[in-house]
């Protein structure tokens, strides 16, 4: 009878070294902290979804000193959460956490689950967020793939000078190859791996003479070759709905109790564009109309 030898490959990343260059290098982030809670761990990822620590930090610090538990955060109206989300973008996120806050307290004990298919079954929690809160709150192994981890998958394992457009399936796949089998060096592995892209292994400016994995990157061996897919899209604020809509908002953080449309017209020059805003902030729950016709923030009138 034949013997089939299985021989496993390394990987083409070496777990050791990036743990130890995060150990060394790593941002002193209060979310990464021992102290820190699963509600904080989760709070942080929702915040930083598409928006820079700098901005999110002071906010997510507030944040934890006035609702440190889901419960408290349930407790709070939807204008009370859309008020202190303040500068952060994206503010429909504000509510998909209060949602998910007010999940966690009535049907989890006011305790952030450990499991990633029950975290996916939270309002507003998706693939990445699950994985993120199982991976960095409970130190699970979990693949937890965001654009900076697909970035440094995409030029150190495969030579690509970018991950082009996201495959949700190929991805995970790459990044689960990857983990060791540990949970606990699995989990600061997907931490370390996140913090290279964001600091070193960056998008426009990679400081490829301060990375960790320099003499085993297949970026490197291959020539650092350009990025061949499509010209990505650059997206601009001036101008934008997005940039409306926060107009919009300012004023309603900014005022106690409902508003006349009027001090919502000034805010914007084009009409047409300005009412479309206005209408899809209601649509989304971002604010209310009263009977009299006044603007306020949900819960606020």
């Amino acid at each position: 009878m034949d013997v089939i030898m299985v021989v496993h490959s390394p990987s083409p990343i070496d777990p050791d070294v990036l743990i130890d260059w995060f150990g060394t290098v790593g941002r002193d982030l209060p979310w990464r902290g021992p102290d820190c809670t699963a509600w904080g761990v989760l709070v942080s990822e929702i915040m930083l979804q598409q928006t820079p620590v700098a901005r999110v930090l002071p906010i997510w610090l507030e944040w934890m000193t006035r609702w440190p538990t889901p419960s408290a955060l349930a407790g709070a109206t939807q204008g009370e959460v859309v008020r202190a989300w303040g500068k952060l973008g994206y503010p429909r996120r504000a509510l998909r956490l209060h949602e998910a806050a007010s999940a966690i307290a009535r049907e989890h004990g006011d305790v952030v689950p450990a499991e990633v298919d029950i975290l996916l079954a939270l309002p507003g929690i998706g693939a990445y967020t699950a994985r993120a809160v199982a991976a960095f709150a409970y130190g699970r192994r979990a693949p937890v793939v965001d654009t900076n981890v697909r970035r440094v998958v995409a030029r150190a394992v495969h030579g690509a000078g970018d991950a082009g457009p996201p495959s949700t399936k190929r991805d995970m796949a790459d990044v689960e190859a990857l983990l060791p089998d540990e949970d606990a060096r699995a989990a600061r592995f997907s931490a370390a791996l996140m913090e290279l892209g964001a600091l070193v292994c960056t998008a426009r400016s990679p400081r490829c003479a301060d990375c960790p994995l320099h003499a085993d990157c297949a970026w490197q061996h291959a020539g650092r070759p350009a990025y061949a897919g499509p010209a990505k899209q650059v997206q601009r604020f001036a101008g934008t709905d997005r940039q409306v809509r926060g107009l919009l908002l300012d004023v309603l953080r900014g005022t106690e109790g409902p508003v006349p449309k009027g001090k919502l017209d000034i805010v914007w020059h084009e009409a047409g564009q300005r009412d479309r805003c206005l209408d899809s902030l209601l649509v989304d729950g971002l604010i209310e109309q009263t009977t009299e016709g006044l603007f306020a923030l949900p819960g606020e009138h």
